[in-house]
């Protein structure tokens, strides 16, 4: 069994004037929402074997922060093809992956994850919103077995939907009343 988790990057900065998309950063509200869904992640037991990381700078602090809070210690790789390109890409990185990595995450952007999920799992997800996570499980052993709509979705979660409703155990862990 193999799990991915595709990450949209946290809520980016865009009050800099003339910067460019590769070097926008995340803002104080991504901040808050990366320790939102860090602990959920937490709560759910989930830690993956390996991070993939685009390498724009949004996506890079995103992956590093999520990392931290949910006591990650495997490797994590920022990588330029992870930028903006087709999902088809996304899928080729992902099958190339050593096989001992069950669980993944793709830290990247949208549209291409709203894509991939779609070629992996034939699930239609319009558009992810900043900090949304989708995991998909795929009952194949090795990443060379990846096929299109091969996949079930586990969950997909994004910080709005703790706006109104948070449960207490993320509560405590956020030390919020």
């Amino acid at each position: 069994m193999k799990t991915l988790y595709l990450i949209k990057h946290a809520k980016s900065d865009w009050s800099v004037p003339g910067e460019s998309d590769m070097e926008r950063d995340i803002t104080k509200k991504g901040l808050k929402h990366i320790n939102t869904m860090g602990s959920y992640l937490t709560l759910r037991g989930v830690n993956p074997d390996v991070i993939l990381s685009s390498c724009a700078l949004r996506a890079q602090e995103t992956s590093n922060i999520l990392a931290e809070k949910i006591n990650f210690s495997g490797p994590k790789y920022f990588l330029q093809e992870l930028y903006l390109s087709p999902p088809e890409l996304i899928k080729e990185i992902i099958i190339a992956q050593d096989d001992e990595h069950s669980e993944m995450f793709i830290v990247g952007h949208n549209p291409q994850l709203s894509e991939l999920v779609f070629m992996l799992s034939g699930e239609h997800i319009a558009k992810m919103p900043s900090l949304a996570i989708v995991a998909i499980k795929f009952d194949i052993q090795e990443w060379s077995e990846l096929e299109d709509k091969q996949g079930e979705i586990d969950f997909f979660i994004s910080p709005k939907q703790f706006k109104y409703y948070m449960p207490k155990q993320i509560r405590v862990t956020l030390k919020v009343d």
